[in-house]
């Protein structure tokens, strides 16, 4: 697991996906982890000072984090998907979170973030601890 150079944090307890957390099942290079993993909480908590709830892509070689819109767009990006797909993805985010979680029975919204992050030095330092407590390929993402 030592070459991905990005981890996606999402909702592991949410039997569905979003289209662009299906996007994962094409990149090779991209792990993931469950949001409510100890290592996943203590890497929001490094880069946003708390802990949101969002799907989060974290890309050490680009040092770069994607949140929400974001990281649903850079995801459809980078599997390639037309980029009618990706904006629609970014652009319709909380639409596609909100049938998600009604669907799932999740109790909560994500929480409003949704930009491009220069990554934090405390998130450089973990990443590792990142890469090695993220699935290859989650349950919840194959399919």
């Amino acid at each position: 697991m030592d070459d991905y150079d990005a981890v996606l944090i999402y909702d592991g307890e949410c039997p569905y996906c979003s289209v662009a957390a299906r996007a994962l099942k094409k990149l090779d290079d991209v792990a993931a982890i469950s949001w409510y993993e100890d290592t996943a909480q203590q890497v929001l908590e490094a880069q946003f000072g708390e802990t949101p709830f969002a799907m989060v892509l974290v890309d050490r070689r680009l040092n770069r984090v994607y949140a929400g819109r974001s990281a649903a767009k850079e995801l459809a990006d980078r599997a390639g998907m037309p980029g009618i797909v990706g904006s629609l993805v970014r652009d319709n985010y909380e639409t596609i979170a909100d049938v998600v979680g009604k669907a799932s029975g999740r109790g909560r919204d994500p929480d409003d973030y949704h930009d491009e992050y220069p990554l934090a030095d405390g998130v450089r330092e973990l990443f590792d601890a990142l890469v090695s407590a993220s699935e290859e390929r989650p349950e919840a993402l194959t399919g």
